[in-house]
């Protein structure tokens, strides 16, 4: 009895699939073990996967179109500073890796009060980073020479360039002082805004504690009104004098803006880093005549109306 003809096509073609889904799934197998090599921590933009694709082949990332494929079928890539772990792996582990690795994060502190110029010294120490390349990046990006990050803890990726590190820490601030400026005035403009953040630097450098700082805004708004100078050290402790002690030499010899003993007003830029608590009180002062205050021995400050007074609290 003979086999129909159109059987023993079909059983033909049958067999030739199978064998090519085999050999597909050697040659698979096998160009899952080409050797490359990578990172240590991979950077990975949001955006579809032929996006980045083409952006890791930028990067010199040894990939092709077929990789596309096979990393449709592994899963979702993940966005962001991803710990691969490792410099040498194959190519199957590397897409592996990007679709399931998480992102490694390191936490940085700017503490309230402290300079960009500190603040950036501390970050080149942590993160290994290019001092010059961090001043470059936040003139950049920044609106002001100091005072636009704000004091606080930032999440930061391992391995990230100082150019994606301003911008995110620059960007992440501005959108908290364009919320809060709603939130306290009904509106951003940014030259009044930046105004009272002037005002929060110099309360936050002047303050011995949280509690102080409305008593201390007062000062500063009252002898605004009265047009009188501000003379606080605190502005002078600016940039890379924030922690050097101010002198009567510092004093008459500092021609900056920063000067409030030589020049009328506040200074055309924030003294410093801020705190929530500093702009709250820069912009609500409490009701108090204060116009002087000077720190006592139990490491507060005695405010005073007069200057009488003021002098009587030098003994105290």
């Amino acid at each position: 009895m003979s086999i129909p003809i159109k059987n023993v096509k079909n059983k033909i073609f049958f067999n030739v699939l199978i064998d090519s889904f085999f050999i597909l799934l050697i040659v698979l197998c096998f160009y899952l073990q080409i050797p490359m090599s990578s990172s240590k921590v991979v950077y990975i933009p949001q955006g579809g996967t032929n996006e980045i694709i083409a952006y890791l082949r930028k990067n010199n990332f040894d990939l092709i179109k077929v990789d596309t494929y096979i990393l449709r079928f592994l899963g979702h890539i993940q966005s962001g500073w991803l710990d691969i772990g490792r410099t040498q792996l194959t190519k199957g582990e590397f897409l592996y890796l990007i679709t399931k690795s998480k992102a490694v994060l390191e936490d940085i502190t700017l503490i309230p009060g402290e300079t960009l110029y500190f603040f950036i010294k501390d970050l080149t120490l942590q993160l290994g980073l290019d001092e010059e390349k961090l001043h470059l990046a936040y003139k950049e990006y920044a609106p002001y020479i100091d005072g636009v990050i704000l004091a606080n803890t930032y999440k930061i990726p391992k391995g990230i360039s100082e150019k994606h590190l301003m911008y995110y820490l620059v960007n992440t601030s501005l959108k908290e002082h364009q919320k809060w400026a709603i939130r306290f005035l009904g509106e951003y403009d940014e030259k009044q805004w930046f105004r009272y953040i002037t005002l929060a630097s110099i309360i936050q450098k002047e303050s011995a504690n949280n509690e102080e700082m409305s008593l201390v805004s007062a000062v500063i708004h009252n002898r605004l009104r009265l047009k009188m100078r501000l003379q606080m050290d605190g502005t002078l402790n600016y940039g890379k004098y924030s922690h050097t002690k101010v002198t009567p030499e510092m004093i008459r010899n500092d021609t900056t803006f920063y000067n409030t003993y030589r020049y009328d007003g506040i200074p055309q830029a924030p003294v410093g880093s801020v705190s929530f608590k500093a702009i709250q009180a820069a912009i609500f002062p409490a009701n108090v005549d204060y116009l002087y205050f000077v720190r006592n021995k139990s490491g507060v400050h005695s405010f005073s109306k007069s200057y009488q007074e003021h002098l009587q609290h030098f003994s105290k």
